[in-house]
């Protein structure tokens, strides 16, 4: 019931997407526009709207759904609540690979390509310096270290990043802080990131039991049958694909990956099987919505997205934290 119920939530921020911006569709018109599209006919101003602004919810969506997931791997992962997808430092690798490829080129299926392979390079090399940090027990006092190798990682690529915002031409520095921000106004409907969150929710979902005991009980995990190493090199590489997926798409969106899963384990409580795809279809109903808001509140001028995510995530994670302290 519960999924049922965040599921129509997600329709209906879809559907109000679709309706609502500088030209407002009436719901009759949504109806026949939406006909018209599906039928290939002839497109109407109203089926071009729909059509624009349909592809752009359904891939703020599943960026939304990403995050979220990848945010409750990691704080599995660690057992921090605290962690997001982007303490390891993988949305810098993709800063560094995306704000090259601006500099040097101007296709954007090749500002995408480098961004995702800079994410899974730097997700490679924090494999390789922290695997016995995933190999051994995170519960045993590994967790700061392996939390200090990603934070020296990301420390490097932000340096990076800044050397190449300072020697940046003027005509690409407004694109280039846009992207860092986050912004869905470039994002085109592609399959591959469906494939990714498909892939990552069945991993998840299979493994949910084993991830309450590992987090509830690590010391006595393995004891319990459980393969903990193999579960964290899982957890760590879905949780690194999906971040890498979504940087490389839609730049470096905050906050949806940590006040999310915060929200629902808040509301629906700790446990994985219905936190995981809770957190999923709220994390992109949140964003959906977000990115409406910026879409629309000085229309005709957009937003990035990551302003609006941050403005309201801030006071939604303190607000959270005085509840947690009442409590």
């Amino acid at each position: 019931m519960i999924l049922s119920g965040v599921g129509l939530l997600a329709l209906i921020s879809i559907f109000f997407a679709c309706a609502v911006g500088s030209v407002t569709l009436p719901f009759s018109e949504i109806v026949g526009a939406l006909t018209d599209v599906l039928r290939g006919a002839p497109k109407t101003m109203a089926a071009t709207l729909l059509a624009l602004r349909l592809e752009r919810a359904l891939a703020g969506f599943v960026t939304g759904a990403m995050l979220a997931l990848a945010g409750v791997m990691m704080q599995a992962l660690l057992r921090n609540p605290l962690a997001d997808p982007y303490v390891l430092g993988v949305s810098g690798g993709a800063a560094v690979g995306a704000l090259l490829a601006m500099l040097f080129f101007s296709a954007t299926w090749m500002i995408d390509v480098a961004a995702f392979a800079g994410a899974i390079a730097v997700a490679l090399l924090l494999f390789g310096l922290a695997y016995r940090d995933l190999r051994g027990g995170i519960a045993d006092g590994n967790a700061p270290l392996l939390l200090l190798t990603g934070v020296i990682v990301a420390s490097g690529c932000g340096a990076m990043v800044t050397l190449m915002l300072s020697i940046a031409p003027d005509s690409r520095l407004r694109s280039m802080v846009f992207w860092l921000i986050g912004d869905l106004s470039g994002t085109q409907l592609r399959w591959l990131p469906w494939v990714v969150l498909s892939g990552a929710m069945i991993f998840a979902l299979r493994k949910a039991r084993h991830i309450n005991v590992m987090v509830l009980h690590a010391e006595a995990a393995a004891t319990l049958g459980i393969h903990v190493a193999s579960l964290r090199k899982g957890l760590f590489f879905c949780a690194a694909l999906l971040t890498a997926c979504t940087v490389s798409s839609a730049g470096a969106i905050g906050f949806v990956g940590l006040i999310v899963p915060h929200a629902c384990r808040f509301a629906l409580g700790p446990d994985h099987r219905l936190l995981l795809p809770a957190a999923a279809i709220v994390g992109g109903t949140f964003l959906v919505l977000a990115d409406t808001l910026a879409r629309t509140v000085i229309a005709p001028t957009q937003l990035p997205v990551g302003v609006i995510t941050a403005l309201i995530g801030v006071p939604a994670f303190l607000l959270q934290l005085h509840h947690i302290r009442k409590r």
